[in-house]
């Protein structure tokens, strides 16, 4: 076929289908032609007919028959980014506790959303674009934190990363420990909460409870310090991922993180110069690196947990792997 030419799969397009790369590249070709031409086989990939459902793969050859120039590439095109205030640009860069060619680790701070939604128009999501570089796509949320959680936060820079990322959350193929500071003192000095959630019914915003009938749900759990049996500083290793699964978990334990409201009430804060924000952090994650190898991180306690540390003595230098010996459940 005279005017053939050939195009080539980028890793960032991995996992596209057929139609979606034809519908970024091509934007001037219509569906019901990109059909008539897969029909009588004039796009092949890898020298082989598809249909638009296919998905690619990054290297992938693609033969292209003619083209006109309404259905020109968009390669040319400059990119339009969002507008992000210098703010947040300054900000979002200023969380940056990794980065190479496949991922971007952030010590994501207390009370920033991750995701925007109703009321929620400043988020990690909206900010991403600032860490896109000479990258082609925005960098990709893999996994989210609460909004008043802090601590590591893992952002892939293409879809090929992102893909295996997930996939290592998927297969728990990761090992993330969170700090908290709970109020009282647990019965036991390690152990693991096994209690199912599920969604509690009612008006009251997004709440889980321990329920029969939800979701296998279990947290590995070990004391490292605490002060006169008023507050503990505890280690949560999640075995699964269930939303507020260690705010409710901690309930279990009858020690309510400090600064919980929404479900300790008025026993997760602490009278004098405690912070009533959140004690929960994301200390660190080991999870398969996209290249390969693993990929381990720790973040910084927050300020308001720093100064709550060292108001009780605790250790928020420590670097030791409470779970250890502890096999995965």
């Amino acid at each position: 076929m005279s005017g053939v030419t050939r195009e080539y799969v980028k890793d960032n397009e991995s996992e596209w289908r057929v139609d979606k790369w034809f519908k970024v590249h091509f934007p001037g070709l219509s569906y019901g032609r990109l059909s008539k031409i897969l029909r009588k086989g004039d796009v092949r990939v890898n020298g082989k007919r598809v249909k638009a459902s296919f998905r690619l793969e990054g290297g992938m050859e693609i033969r292209l028959p003619p083209l006109g120039k309404d259905e020109r590439s968009l390669s040319d095109r400059p990119k339009v980014l969002k507008r992000i205030s210098p703010q947040d640009e300054a900000l979002i860069r200023e969380m940056v506790i990794y980065q190479d060619d496949s991922v971007i680790v952030l010590n994501k701070l207390p009370g920033l959303a991750v995701q925007g939604g109703t009321n929620t128009p400043r988020h990690v999501d909206g900010m991403l674009e600032a860490l896109q570089g000479d990258k082609p796509d925005k960098p990709k949320l893999v996994h989210r934190l609460d909004k008043d959680t802090s601590g590591v936060l893992v952002i892939a820079r293409s879809a090929a990363a992102a893909k295996k990322l997930t996939e290592s959350f998927r297969n728990r193929r990761t090992n993330k420990i969170y700090w908290a500071l709970v109020k009282g003192k647990p019965g036991q000095m390690e152990g693991a909460v096994q209690a199912p959630l599920d969604k509690e019914p009612g008006t009251r915003g997004e709440r889980m409870a321990v329920s029969d009938n939800g979701k296998r749900a279990i947290t590995d759990f070990k004391v490292m310090d605490s002060a006169a049996g008023t507050v503990t500083w505890m280690a949560f290793r999640p075995i699964t991922g269930r939303t507020h699964q260690l705010r409710v978990h901690a309930i279990v334990l009858g020690t309510p993180i400090v600064g919980d409201g929404k479900y300790g009430a008025k026993e997760a804060f602490i009278e004098g110069p405690i912070s009533k924000k959140l004690h929960l952090h994301a200390r660190t994650i080991e999870i398969d690196h996209p290249d390969g190898g693993t990929l381990s991180i720790k973040a910084p306690l927050p300020s308001h947990m720093m100064e709550t540390w060292d108001l009780f003595g605790f250790d928020h230098d420590d670097d030791s792997n409470p779970f250890e010996d502890v096999d995965n459940v």
